[in-house]
């Protein structure tokens, strides 16, 4: 399973299947859909020689030109889509939909189209974010479309378009899953339902030819792992999520003193850029190794191009200028984001935080967790976002422990000058994602055998102290591929219809043969991508395939900026 792949099929569709001079017309969320999978070159290569906003109403008239629409099926694309057929600025209109389009928005259509001007009308689903081929989002955000409406439940526009994004992946694989959600999560049952209820009452989209291959859609929810997305990363894509910010594959660097005007944003993408696709997955200090590689690569080339003595030399410098050009610009991409990954490594000392929270992630001390986290928060040169989240994992690992110092650390955030807002962070995490509320022992320290598990393995020799954690998501996938603790697993993930006989989580001996589609509700994160890459790559030869997905992509500053936004604790009447 590649959802690039997916979404590339039909944007390429898309814009080759009319042929001749064409506009392309987007609505707000499909421009990004088509900026993470396709290129303006790629676009310009199939004759589309203007990209603009169907709710650009200033655009000019041009009758000569066919109008290729790309649009969501919303209130307000729809409306927008009306107006354009009232009148007309193209000379044929082929219009495509990113989901199931209702019949009486077909209606609304032909009545507007008095023109005639429409030829062609259908549904391509491509609805849903392509981070990387191995992870896809549904572009969440507070903004935008809140998560939660109160506590733990769904806001209506939220599960609505989740609904929307992932039923369209699942069209875009061809896939007819078997549903599975975690047990103590009223979210991931809801959303489980809402798309079973789809796939039931569209069956004949989701019967089509080859759907036959069985695959497994787990519904997670980010609560019953909190720990993941709090986590400074270490490997180059996860740094730059972490450390700098990606928004739909760009990175922003305006901020960046004197930075020249051709690099202020920059692009990331595996698919157009063979340095990034080799290197992403590359920790921090392999990194550098490979940056210095790739800039001697490009100076012995420009050394070379240098040597003109003759026509042939001319000649070969002519041909071989496009791609020398490129490589200018992808060594001037990566030196300058790799030198500001290590200005803020150095500036915001995280090697020493990232540290501390592998420490309270991982390992069982709280003497010593408690005094590192005391004297870290007492020390200046820490900034107070890393404090509080280092309290935060404390609170998390330590909520049952008696002698659990967090009011304490609490207090003493806020006497070091850490604003109040900011420490009330620690409770609503707790109150999201508190022991009462996870279903899985994450921490290993909920009772005799799993304290000794974790005990055990802190003695186990580690490759990177930065890199110590696995997510829970990891553990719980490579148990069912190794057919370890089967029965728990099923428990777990009980099937969305309990009177029916599912297909088994594998078997003694592991899961053959079959895809998996794990699904975060609260959203992903690229530490847990990682993981999966690293598990399609260990089980190929069982040929199983995994995907993963999530409402959103988290960074530890937009996982509890989305809980400080939306998540309305229960009152403890309620609870």
């Amino acid at each position: 399973m590649d959802a690039l792949k997916a979404t590339q099929y039909y944007i390429n569709r898309i814009v080759a299947d009319t042929s001749g001079m064409k506009v392309l017309l987007l609505d707000r969320e499909t421009t990004p859909i088509i900026s993470l999978v396709s290129t303006q070159s790629y676009l310009l290569s199939k004759e589309t020689y203007l990209v603009d906003r169907i709710e650009n109403s200033n655009r000019d008239v041009m009758r000569h030109l066919k109008c290729v629409c790309f649009l969501r099926p919303s209130e307000s694309s729809i409306q927008a889509l009306l107006d354009e057929l009232r009148s007309p600025k193209y000379g044929d209109y082929y219009i495509y939909f990113s989901n199931i389009l209702k019949k009486s928005m077909i209606e609304m259509l032909a009545e507007n189209d008095e023109s005639e001007v429409v030829r062609e009308i259908q549904e391509f689903y491509a609805d849903y974010y392509v981070a990387t081929p191995l992870l896809f989002h549904i572009g969440l955000s507070p903004s935008a479309y809140p998560l939660f409406a109160e506590g733990h439940s769904w806001n209506p526009g939220a599960l609505s378009r989740t609904v929307q994004g992932l039923s369209a992946l699942l069209l875009s694989l061809k896939r007819r899953p078997n549903i599975r959600y975690e047990r103590n999560s009223a979210m991931a049952l809801k959303l489980g339902q809402e798309i079973e209820y789809l796939i039931s009452h569209e069956s004949n989209l989701f019967s089509a030819k080859g759907t036959e291959r069985k695959t497994h859609l787990f519904i997670l929810d980010r609560k019953n792992d909190p720990v993941t997305p709090l986590l400074t990363q270490w490997t180059y894509h996860a740094m730059l999520y972490d450390a700098i910010g990606v928004t739909n594959g760009r990175v922003d660097l305006s901020y960046v003193p004197d930075i020249r005007p051709e690099i202020r944003e920059i692009m990331i993408s595996q698919d157009q850029d063979t340095f990034f696709k080799q290197s992403q997955y590359l920790n921090f200090g392999d990194l550098g190794m490979s940056i210095k590689e790739f800039v001697d690569t490009y100076q012995s080339k420009t050394k070379s191009q240098h040597e003109i003595q003759s026509i042939s030399d001319m000649k070969r410098f002519v041909e071989a200028y496009p791609e020398f050009r490129k490589l200018s610009g992808n060594v001037t991409k990566h030196v300058t984001l790799v030198g500001e990954l290590s200005r803020i490594v150095n500036a915001n000392h995280l090697l020493e935080v990232s540290e501390l929270e592998q420490s309270l992630a991982c390992n069982e001390q709280h003497n010593n967790d408690l005094k590192s986290l005391k004297a870290m928060i007492a020390n200046s040169k820490f900034l107070p976002e890393n404090k509080v989240r280092c309290v935060i994992l404390y609170a998390l690992r330590y909520e049952r422990m008696q002698g659990n110092a967090t009011p304490e650390l609490k207090q003493l955030l806020i006497s070091n000058g850490v604003d109040a807002d900011h420490v009330a962070m620690v409770d609503v995490v707790l109150r999201y994602a508190g022991v009462g509320e996870r279903q899985s022992d994450i921490f290993h320290n909920e009772n005799l055998f799993s304290r000794g598990r974790n005990i055990f393995k802190g003695l186990q020799g580690v490759e990177n102290v930065y890199t110590q954690h696995s997510p829970a998501v990891a553990e719980m996938l490579e148990d069912m591929l190794r057919g370890k603790q089967g029965l728990q697993w099923q428990e777990r993930l009980p099937n969305l219809d309990p009177k029916a006989r599912p297909p088994l989580i594998g078997n003694e001996n592991g899961i053959f043969n079959q895809d998996i589609i794990v699904f975060i509700v609260g959203g992903a994160t690229m530490e847990e991508e990682l993981a999966v890459a690293k598990l399609n790559a260990k089980y190929k030869s069982q040929n199983v395939s995994i995907l993963l997905g999530g409402t959103s992509i988290h960074n530890s500053r937009s996982f509890l900026s989305e809980l400080s936004a939306t998540f309305f604790p229960l009152t403890s009447q309620g609870r």
